[in-house]
């Protein structure tokens, strides 16, 4: 019976929820299946209540290596247009899974180790915030197969790194580690890899512990900001704060300051 391309574990204790791609005898690779059961994933654990953080991480000694290279071989036997409308159909399967992590209120950290390349790299930029192994390596990849980027991967690049860093590793396809990776602004932290998981669940924890509708409402302020003029931007700031000020976080935040204690949010 084949194995679920992607896994999914709730703890409502702590309202983290865990996604792991699971395909890791093929380096996790995007297929059809796993772009169905990532987007569904995602919708799961933006609706739930419980979830207050979203880890994302790959099984195995790699995050994702791209596409299914092998899959997309097949493909050639395939007459051009009936293989461009394939490859149609498989990106936007994809880019839902992107759409839900941008736009979800609530914080997704990425956790990588191994291979993060082609569409994984382009995942690994959607997320939130990023950890990274040691051994962690890098490449968009792209160029390698006589393509362009998908994933979001030329919209999330140049605003993470800066045009003429992003210019470098999407036409070069250069690979880098994971130092590099932090020097680029790509990654939050590096850490050994056995010490990934710790520093993963230490980090999703504190996310989990925070007020999660004012997070949500920052991630969505930070995303949109580029797209918006500095008037524009101070509005929904004050739209936002106004919003927050109305919420049992802000009560509870407001009243730990003063108390000089740590605050619970989310009645916890």
């Amino acid at each position: 019976m084949p194995q679920n391309p992607v896994l999914l574990d709730i703890d409502t204790a702590i309202g983290i929820a865990t996604i792991t791609l699971n395909r890791p005898e093929a380096l996790n690779v995007l297929d059809e299946a796993l772009c169905a059961y990532l987007r569904d994933a995602l919708g799961q654990v933006e609706s739930d209540r419980h979830v207050r953080a979203v880890v994302l991480q790959g099984a195995g000694l790699h995050f994702m290596a791209g596409g299914d290279v092998r899959r997309f071989h097949a493909a050639l036997e395939q007459a051009p247009v009936d293989r461009s409308q394939w490859f149609e159909q498989l990106i936007a399967s994809a880019h839902e899974s992107i759409l839900r992590i941008r736009y979800m209120e609530k914080p997704v950290l990425a956790s990588v180790r191994g291979a993060v390349a082609g569409f994984g790299f382009s995942l690994m930029n959607s997320c939130d915030l990023a950890v990274a192994a040691e051994d962690a390596y890098f490449t968009m990849a792209y160029c390698n197969i006589g393509t362009s980027p998908d994933g979001s991967g030329t919209y999330g690049l140049p605003r993470i790194v800066g045009l003429r860093r992003a210019m470098e590793i999407a036409l070069l396809g250069e690979r880098f580690n994971a130092r590099q990776a932090h020097e680029f602004g790509l990654v939050n932290r590096v850490v050994p890899a056995t010490a990934l998981a710790d520093t993963t669940r230490s980090l999703a924890m504190r996310l989990a512990a925070g007020p999660t509708q004012a997070l949500g409402r920052t991630k969505r302020l930070l995303n949109e900001s580029l797209n918006r003029t500095l008037v524009e931007q101070l509005q929904a700031e004050l739209e936002s704060f106004a919003q927050c000020a109305m919420e049992a976080d802000f009560e509870c935040g407001v009243r730990a300051f003063v108390e000089k204690r740590t605050p619970l949010f989310g009645g916890r």
